[in-house]
């Protein structure tokens, strides 16, 4: 996560986040009936698994609904650092989810390589999985929006899982006309069998964001270094030393230790300390900031010295 000057306010944050999952709740809803038609009439396992996809999808969604309702709810007594790992959560029991449902796809994939099905074209199914196709890029366009203005881990994943979707789609209509026109039977189970095995991957990319949030992993090297750049470029800082980063939702806590002159007064080296810190806020809007002041100089070197002896 870099330095960016456009995210949101915590008000207009709140109500595009709420707002990407309302939408993906109702393209959920759409792709599962629409696909569950499209299967009915087909029996075809590529599209069989491009709904299971889609029903993962749309539980995925159900999941943030929630979660995102509980992230937003501000810092209170019990909980100081606000609610925004409930979206990590949120995510790593959709990841789990995702892997177990990945696994029954296979198991579908080989059962139909036992006991293979001939398809039929049938025009109502492609015209399913192409409006399914294009309602899914719309989405994905909006939620690539309010992940730019938010750093929404959950709208993220969310997106994540649609873009596989959108790959399915496509697979799906490809085996769909060749099985169908050319008789290819294993096609169709084969296309089948690549969803299931990029459904799995996707999970394990989920799975490994959610955990760098819980574990309070250190934010990207890039951050890190706009945050030192930040801290060097002011004339009265010495030195930068004992940076801790994490995040937590769509928030960065940041907590350092600044060098400055030992001479300083309490009431200088308290002024310097709060330009660093509005300085990092104008790059980092949803970040936490915590400084402390070390006094650096002669005295400071010598009583150092004294208590750590060369």
């Amino acid at each position: 996560m870099t330095a960016v000057n456009n995210l949101s306010t915590p008000q207009v944050r709140e109500k595009l986040v709420k707002a990407a999952t309302y939408a993906a709740l109702v393209v959920a809803t759409f792709l599962v009936i629409g696909k569950s038609f499209a299967w009915y009439i087909t029996n075809s396992l590529s599209i069989k698994a491009s709904l299971v996809d889609s029903l993962l999808d749309a539980f995925a969604s159900m999941i943030n609904f929630v979660a995102v309702r509980h992230a937003l709810k501000p810092a209170d007594a019990d909980h100081r650092f606000g609610h925004g790992k409930v979206e990590a959560l949120a995510s790593l029991a959709q990841s789990v989810f995702i892997a177990l449902s990945s696994m029954w796809l296979m198991h579908e994939v080989v059962e139909r390589f036992y006991n293979p099905t001939t398809l039929h074209y049938n025009s109502w199914a492609v015209v399913v999985m192409i409006a399914s196709t294009v309602l899914t890029a719309m989405l994905i366009m909006g939620q690539r929006y309010v992940v730019k203005r938010t750093n929404s881990l959950a709208v993220s994943a969310d997106a994540l899982h649609y873009q596989t979707d959108i790959l399915t789609n496509l697979g799906v209509l490809g085996s769909f006309a060749l099985s169908s026109y050319l008789h290819l039977t294993y096609l169709d189970t084969l296309v089948g069998a690549a969803i299931a095995v990029y459904i799995l991957f996707a999970s394990w990319e989920i799975l490994k964001k959610s955990l760098d949030i819980l574990m309070d992993r250190e934010l990207p090297d890039e951050t890190l270094a706009a945050i030192r750049h930040i801290v060097q470029n002011h004339p009265q800082v010495l030195g930068i030393h004992d940076l801790r980063t994490r995040s937590s939702g769509h928030n960065e806590f940041i907590q350092m230790h600044l060098d400055l002159e030992a001479s300083l007064t309490l009431d200088q080296a308290h002024h310097i300390a709060e330009e660093v810190a509005n300085q990092i806020y104008a790059a980092f809007p949803t970040a936490e900031v915590i400084i402390h002041q070390d006094p650096v100089g002669r005295c400071r070197r010598r009583h150092r010295k004294m208590i750590f002896p060369q």
